[in-house]
């Protein structure tokens, strides 16, 4: 996460209001991480809750959620095994994977070794598709090491009477959580008769969407009752996956004299095409005294590739706003996963 000074009242706060943010988002979406970009708590009185959901368990959440895959049959005649991967991972979308067995298994296992660069291993989530069930399943995990953060296996079950003539494919499916980066996947199986059969590693880029703030300085600062710093949230789609669910939004925590800023004391608006300047209503995060908003989408979902959806809005600070430095920030994220967080502290000032 962005490193940052901050009281643990803000800290509270901020992890409040991208819980609080996020939190809206539509079901079946697979819950953030703390090590993604955002953190995912829940509003908790007199402490912050930091505890992230675990990757398997936002897999979980997201089984059986979707409907049956193609099947494809990968690799060719001569290989006992084989391994198929798509070339990209955008963050937060399932991405296509699968294996061909051509030989015989017997309560055998198939074991997925993974290897990341850019985020960690224990990010990632991998299902397989159950035709007896209908649903996506969790595939065994094996907790990475603390020295190698960057390694980890997923197993599953197999008993298939496959053979060069009728091969058998299990659908599996794969979704980083994380950060950008690279992923590298070496699938192999026990045949349950002491043979164990290799498939060529398969790699895959993990990507996002590239989203840019424009239009607030560093250090900035508004005067109570002064005029409107503008601002732009801009996402751009740079992969080559629409995304669907695109959210955004704001969050702010500030501690001056002897009361925090509320809701009352800001006035954030968003630019809306067709009816101009709208205010964005903040709500105050639980018990907590941080404030969140989700903004308007600006865009017909999904987001297109090449497309882009972009926010302005402004801030005003009210009259009677205690003076305060206010730690703020913008989210984005995709359902409950989060794909951008950015700080935009500012003081408040006196006339």
């Amino acid at each position: 996460m962005t490193g940052r000074k901050a009281t643990a009242g803000s800290a509270a706060a901020v992890a409040a209001g991208l819980a609080l943010v996020m939190g809206a988002a539509a079901p079946g979406q697979a819950a953030t991480v703390q090590r993604a970009a955002g953190a995912r708590t829940v509003p908790n009185c007199g402490a912050a809750v930091t505890g992230p959901m675990s990757a398997a368990t936002r897999a979980t959440a997201a089984a059986g959620r979707e409907g049956a895959p193609t099947t494809v049959v990968t690799g060719n005649a001569a290989q006992k095994l084989s391994y198929g991967l798509a070339p990209e991972a955008p963050i937060g979308l399932w991405s296509s994977s699968n294996v061909t067995l051509r030989t015989p298994v017997s309560k055998g296992t198939v074991r997925l070794d993974v290897t990341t660069q850019g985020f960690i291993a224990d990010s990632l989530l991998m299902q397989r598709y159950d035709t007896k069930s209908h649903r996506w399943v969790d595939l065994d995990h094996q907790p990475t090491s603390d020295a190698h953060p960057e390694k980890g296996t997923f197993s599953f079950p197999v008993s298939e009477p496959a053979s060069a003539g009728r091969p058998a494919t299990v659908a599996l499916r794969v979704q980083a959580i994380d950060r950008p980066g690279r992923l590298t996947v070496t699938a192999s199986v026990n045949d349950g008769h002491g043979h164990t059969y290799r498939a060529p590693a398969r790699s895959t880029i993990v990507d996002r969407p590239t989203t840019t703030v424009t239009g607030w300085p560093r250090g900035a600062s508004l005067t109570r009752g002064g005029a409107a710093k503008e601002f732009a949230l801009t996402v751009k789609n740079t992969t080559k996956r629409a995304y669907p669910a695109l959210n955004a939004g704001y969050f702010a925590y500030g501690q001056g004299g002897n009361r925090a800023v509320a809701p009352k004391d800001l006035v954030l608006q968003q630019y809306v095409a067709g009816r101009g300047w709208q205010r964005v209503a903040l709500v105050p995060s639980g018990c907590d005294p941080g404030m969140s908003a989700g903004l308007t989408p600006t865009v017909k979902s999904p987001l297109a590739p090449g497309a882009s959806a972009v926010y302005r809005l402004r801030l005003t600070v009210a009259g009677g706003a205690p003076l305060a430095d206010v730690d703020a920030g913008v989210s984005v994220g995709t359902g409950d996963t989060s794909l951008y967080y950015g700080t935009l502290p500012f003081k408040i000032r006196g006339k």
